[in-house]
């Protein structure tokens, strides 16, 4: 076919050279028709009537099938059929008008418009199959003149077109909602931006590159945040390049506060209540419809609400953790002990967490929630010494067998205080899992530990990383009743306990981690070769 020139609904009828088309994205690609008859003569004299139609610059792909069996599995195999010219009477009588309905009923299709043509009008009755069956239109064979063809299937072209404009903004509608509900689970600003160049490409339907900005107020130079396909390279950058080509139309987005649309170049501009301003460049290889502008607009009233949420969430949670660790510190000043030492059992615990993940572990409390907030948990691990007496908190020496009753129970204490806490809070939270951690972290894998000799997996899977993390940190570092242990020797005796105190699984995670991770494992010089 040639390359179409014509302006919307003009049809071509001269014969220039014919030439393979060039690729064509998406929006641009060829209108495909399907004709089904049994008469090869019906299939050249229709080709030769369309051989040259375009409408709104697309021109027209012809299918053939000569009987309906064939016809259905082009129909099942073949995406974005626009038109089917349909036969009556082929294999059967009727084959025509049990396509028909299995396209509708068993293909489930209901976009593609059904034009039956039929050389016996009187064995199909036009009112009978008009009611009965879900077809666009119907004409007799011998009415159908070129230009009555061509106003055919003009007319189902557009019609085709119409109807598949709202289903786009259907499935659209329907992933902007479901990408606005994924994007407030998201709690880096970082995986929030990544996050919205997703969306914005389901939304597209395209593998299109993109890039996210945020200008922050009285800057001049727009800073990355997120990017992806061809401009990945600038996610590591804090600016854009002076000579960047997408500069120009970005700076215009945030001069005029509006979106624009000039492509190659689009630009999705976002203001949000808390003031900030955010830029999405977006590079499809075609100029934008105008139900993706409306569509993208939508989205980008939807991502200023959830970047309020996420910053309003990182404030509460800073807040949340500066609360966590002032009690822990409390807890720590009391017993006169290492101010850094909650800082590391909240890094390694999480980090244990997921290295036990990585390695497939099955425990069944291995879960998201537990990964996410094993960390903040951990830090209250001792909150319960706030209830100990000087006296015997800072005893030095051994204790009497009523001292030790006394200091063992700051485990059920804290536990007591943390698990009224949760009752506070719906579902699962940090604090449940410091309940957990402070009343069971001195429980020994073997069943000797205390307050409850709970054994293996009866203790708690957050206590049971935290109990190895606790001894390894407190051992490698100094203590107001110790000096810090050689390196060889912490690890030596964690090694050792493995089966007895502590849970293998977890104290073979923690070798990996300072097999692997050096500077997490020793994280400053108080740790002794």
């Amino acid at each position: 076919m040639s390359d179409p020139t014509a302006a919307d609904d003009d049809w071509l009828l001269d014969e220039d050279d014919e030439q393979a088309p060039a690729p064509k994205p998406i929006d641009q690609r060829s209108w495909r028709v399907l004709i089904v008859d049994d008469d090869a003569d019906v299939h050249a004299v229709t080709r030769l009537a369309l051989r040259n139609v375009a409408f709104k610059g697309r021109e027209l792909e012809l299918f053939s099938a000569y009987s309906a069996a064939e016809a259905y599995r082009i129909l099942a195999s073949t995406p974005d059929i626009a038109l089917v010219l349909l036969d009556v009477v082929m294999e059967t009588d009727d084959a025509g008008l049990i396509l028909a309905r299995q396209i509708r009923e068993e293909l489930n299709n209901h976009i593609v418009r059904v034009v039956l043509r039929t050389g016996q009008p009187g064995q199909a009755p036009e009112q009978r199959v008009i009611i009965e069956y879900d077809i666009n239109d119907y004409k007799a064979k011998t009415e159908l003149t070129t230009q009555k063809l061509f106003t055919t299937v003009i007319s189902a072209l557009r019609a085709y077109e119409s109807l598949m404009m709202l289903e786009r903004s259907r499935i659209g509608l329907g992933k902007i909602l479901a990408g606005a509900t994924n994007l407030y689970q998201i709690h880096s600003l970082r995986e929030f931006a990544s996050g919205v160049l997703n969306q914005v490409s389901a939304i597209l339907d395209v593998g299109a590159d993109g890039l996210l900005c945020v200008m922050s107020l009285g800057e001049n130079d727009p800073t990355v945040v997120a990017a992806t396909g061809g401009y990945a390279p600038l996610a590591s950058s804090e600016h854009l390049p002076g000579d960047h080509p997408l500069l120009p139309t970005i700076h215009k987005a945030f001069t005029h506060k509006q979106s624009q649309f000039d492509h190659p170049a689009n630009v999705l501009f976002i203001h949000t209540q808390e003031q900030r301003e955010l830029a999405i460049s977006v590079t499809p290889p075609w100029p934008l419809a105008q139900i993706q502008r409306d569509l993208l607009e939508v989205f980008c009233q939807r991502i200023g609400a959830a970047f309020d949420n996420l910053y309003m969430f990182g404030q509460l949670r800073k807040a949340q953790e500066a609360t966590v660790i002032a009690l822990a510190d409390l807890a720590e000043f009391r017993d006169h002990g290492d101010s850094g030492h909650v800082r590391r059992v909240q890094k390694m615990s999480t980090r244990i967490a997921e290295v036990m993940r990585e390695r497939g572990s099955d425990d069944p409390e291995l879960t998201p929630q537990l990964l996410e907030m094993i960390g903040l948990a951990s830090i209250l691990h001792d909150v319960g010494k706030v209830s100990t007496p000087d006296s015997v908190l800072l005893k030095p020496g051994a204790h009497t067998a009523e001292e030790s009753a006394i200091m063992r129970s700051h485990a059920e204490i804290g536990q007591l205080v943390l698990e009224r806490a949760a009752r506070m809070v719906d579902g699962v939270s940090y604090l449940t899992y410091g309940a957990q951690i402070a009343g069971a972290h001195h429980e020994h894998f073997d069943g000797n530990g205390y307050p409850k000799a709970l054994k293996g997996r009866a203790i708690p899977l957050a206590a049971r990383i935290v109990a190895v993390v606790d001894v390894y940190d407190a051992l490698l570092h100094e203590r107001p009743y110790k000096q810090p242990w050689p390196y060889s020797d912490t690890v030596a005796y964690i090694r050792a306990r493995s089966g007895t105190q502590f849970d293998p699984e977890v104290v073979e995670a923690l070798a990996q981690i300072i097999a692997t991770e050096p500077e997490l494992a020793r994280p400053d010089e108080g740790a002794q070769a």
